[in-house]
């Protein structure tokens, strides 16, 4: 089975992450690595090679990294402690992660479990940047990036590359609602699995695994079944 991860993190992130818990063998060719919400593309060609990367230009950048600043100060939401920085330039995507990226999970968690503080903080920035896609991931991050660049987009080049329909693809992902970073997977027409944590994560990847004998899987989340 061809594997793909999708997520708002970037090449560094993958590396320390996930490349570091795994052999390095010849069963990463049927591991595909899409960072920063699918503006980039890896493939395992017996070293990690790179596909695309839809950068922004230096100018985007910099407009994006002042709007973020601009609306984080203005909302009211500011925190008295991050961890490592706040505002990251991933080149092909800037993400506002308001405790820091190095921040405990714990503190993460607790910290906008509504969602209430960072629709505060989009809500100020999106008059700032109108011709730029802005999303919630994980559980502290705003996801800028050009339009159409994200995890629709990730799954679109997926089905090109690898010839396999969307129809046979099987998504899941925390953030799966409306401005959520998952959320243009599901719009893309993957059926899509709504998860809480990894924990889950794996026991869904679990359940499929053991489905596969047969051909069939029946995993029940909340609003759908795939």
């Amino acid at each position: 089975m061809k594997v793909a991860v999708i997520s708002g993190g970037d090449w560094s992130q993958f590396q320390k992450q996930l490349l570091a818990n795994l052999p390095d063998d010849e069963r990463l060719k049927d591991l595909y690595l899409l960072p920063t919400c699918g503006t980039q593309f890896y493939e395992y060609l017996g070293h990690w090679s790179k596909v695309y990367s839809e950068d922004l230009s230096d100018d985007e950048r910099a407009r994006i990294i002042r709007a973020l600043q601009d609306a984080y100060d203005q909302s009211g939401t500011k925190v008295d402690k991050i961890w490592g920085q706040a505002i990251e330039d991933r080149g092909s995507q800037i993400t506002l992660s308001v405790l820091g990226q190095e921040a405990p999970l714990e503190a993460k968690e607790k910290w906008d479990p509504d969602f209430a503080k960072r629709k505060k903080i989009i809500a100020i920035l999106q008059p700032m940047l109108p011709e730029f896609a802005i999303h919630m991931g994980g559980t502290t991050s705003i996801d800028v990036t050009k339009p159409g660049i994200d995890k629709a987009y990730g799954i679109a080049k997926l089905r090109d590359q690898l010839g396999i329909p969307v129809a046979e693809m099987l998504f899941g992902g925390d953030a799966i609602f409306p401005g959520g970073n998952d959320y243009p997977a599901q719009e893309a027409g993957v059926d899509s699995i709504l998860v809480r944590d990894p924990w889950e994560t794996a026991r869904v990847i679990q359940t499929v695994i053991a489905c596969l004998g047969d051909g069939k899987v029946q995993i029940e989340s909340p609003g759908k079944q795939s």
